[in-house]
């Protein structure tokens, strides 16, 4: 029954749209702990340092936090996979582009191939930058994440790089959002404007949120 599902496009939209949500949910908790940086260095370094407890005792050291990375991980595996399956279909069914575009696709509709893969490749650069430090500026400093973060945005192509791609997830939410109320079956006419109103806020906040930090350290506010 599960290969029957994940083979259908219906499934794969289901797949899609419920990973979205997950994805959705932590990027929420994700900008608010953001956030905190404005608090402080003490404030953020302890926020940091409480995602690796919790649950402690009855979870060790970081179990939790790892829980959630995999949890992530498989979100945007699965995310990804079916988009991409979902897409060769499109072109297979489609093989030759339409002669008129679509007028009422919105921006953000047309751009959610593209954004996909923008946000994909932040990702592997923001790990790279501020969870293993690999390819951190100024040199990576252990268990002092707000030193980190502040390192990060004194640079102009780190700034370009997250506010690029904090634009990108704005418009992929606001989409995303709506497409994935649809694909559950709650959107409906007399919902429709409440829905894209809510995406339209959350892509707002979530933007504005997260584009913060970065504005932050650019005006001397976090330093």
């Amino acid at each position: 029954m599960a290969r029957t599902m994940w083979d259908s496009s219906v499934g794969k939209k289901t797949v899609m749209a419920v990973s979205g949500l997950i994805m959705l949910l932590y990027l929420v908790v994700h900008m608010i702990g953001n956030l905190k940086i404005y608090f402080g260095a003490g404030e953020f370094n302890h926020y940091a340092h409480w995602l690796r407890t919790i649950g402690e005792p009855f979870m060790h050291y970081e179990w939790t936090l790892w829980l959630i990375r995999i949890v992530l991980v498989v979100a945007v595996v699965a995310h990804a996979t079916s988009a991409y399956q979902l897409s060769r279909r499109d072109i297979k069914a489609r093989p030759s582009k339409y002669v008129h575009k679509r007028p009422r696709a919105s921006y953000a509709t047309r751009t959610m191939r593209w954004g996909g893969i923008i946000l994909g490749l932040f990702i592997v650069w923001h790990i790279l930058d501020l969870t293993t430090g690999t390819v951190h500026s100024g040199g990576f400093q252990e268990g002092h994440p707000y030193q980190n973060v502040v390192d990060t945005f004194s640079t102009w192509y780190g700034d370009v790089i997250y506010i690029v791609a904090m634009l990108a997830l704005g418009l992929h939410v606001r989409h995303g959002f709506w497409s994935a109320a649809q694909t559950l079956g709650v959107g409906s006419r007399t919902r429709d404007r409440a829905l894209k109103a809510t995406a339209n806020v959350l892509a707002l906040l979530l933007t504005a949120g997260f584009i913060a930090v970065p504005v932050g350290v650019m005006t001397g506010v976090v330093s």
